[in-house]
């Protein structure tokens, strides 16, 4: 069940930011994931809420022919840019995984990319049961930072600033992380996809305060959509507490990128 009332435009501010601040999925870890699963050549994959095409290009990289979909056309438009500038065919398709039946199938894998804590999980893994081919898998990618020195900036400023800036939108991300919300990996487990691996890649990055400002501003609570015409004083105060915790500007983080590999059981 989902508890976050569906938005198909949640994103639609963040597009100038998502894909140039946000986390980036490592290619090893695609051929990775490609390489496990062995996909045949021309694999038909469908990317569900893919933004700004991420995953789907890394994908259509390696061969594969993959149908990407989101509910917010200014996301779809910066996918087929990317992808057109990248030179791999994708099939970008607008819609959500409210309206998967209507896009057929079968796919031998379903992607989803920071995205599935948005749908109705339950009712999701449903549907895809009904359109991933035998052996095929369901995949989840996501990243996380672990303790390091100089990621204190979220605790000590991101946070308190998002909770008084753009207060309903930090109320459900709270919500989202709640214990009482079954992680992703109990609602897989209580699906046909129950088969769970987890693979990662970890590295080491520098961030500096611009880098952590469209950060900021690609995740949806504190978009400039959820900021509104707060979004000048946000940035101005962000700013201001990033430069009190690190006169040099720069941040250290470690990221862990992960795939949550799931399969019929």
């Amino acid at each position: 069940m989902n508890d976050t009332a569906f938005n198909p435009h949640r994103f639609q501010t963040t597009v100038p930011f998502y894909a140039r601040f946000r986390v980036p999925y490592p290619a090893a870890l695609i051929q990775f994931v490609a390489d496990h699963l062995a996909l045949p050549p021309h694999a038909p994959i469908l990317d569900l809420g893919t933004g700004p095409g991420l995953l789907a290009i890394a994908f259509a990289r390696l061969g594969h022919d993959v149908t990407a979909v989101d509910p917010e056309p200014a996301m779809l438009d910066a996918a087929r840019a990317a992808a057109e500038e990248a030179g791999v065919p994708v099939t970008f398709v607008r819609g959500s995984s409210f309206d998967l039946d209507r896009l057929g199938g079968p796919f031998q894998l379903a992607t989803m990319g920071r995205s599935f804590h948005w749908m109705d999980r339950e009712a999701t893994l449903a549907t895809l049961d009904r359109m991933i081919a035998p052996g095929g898998a369901v995949v989840l990618f996501s990243d996380g930072q672990l303790p390091y020195p100089g990621q204190e900036w979220r605790k000590a400023v991101l946070e308190p600033l998002a909770s008084h800036y753009a207060p309903e939108e930090a109320r459900q991300r709270e919500a989202r992380r709640s214990p009482s919300r079954p992680p992703h990996e109990a609602v897989l487990l209580d699906s046909p996809f129950r088969h769970l691996e987890r693979h990662s890649v970890i590295f080491k990055q520098t961030l500096d305060v611009d880098a952590i400002v469209g950060r900021t501003f690609s995740m949806s609570v504190t978009s400039p959509q959820a900021l509104g015409a707060r979004k000048d004083a946000f940035e101005e105060e962000l700013r201001r507490g990033l430069a009190a915790l690190s006169p040099t500007g720069r941040f250290d983080e470690i990221v862990e990128v992960k795939a949550l590999i799931a399969r019929r059981g």
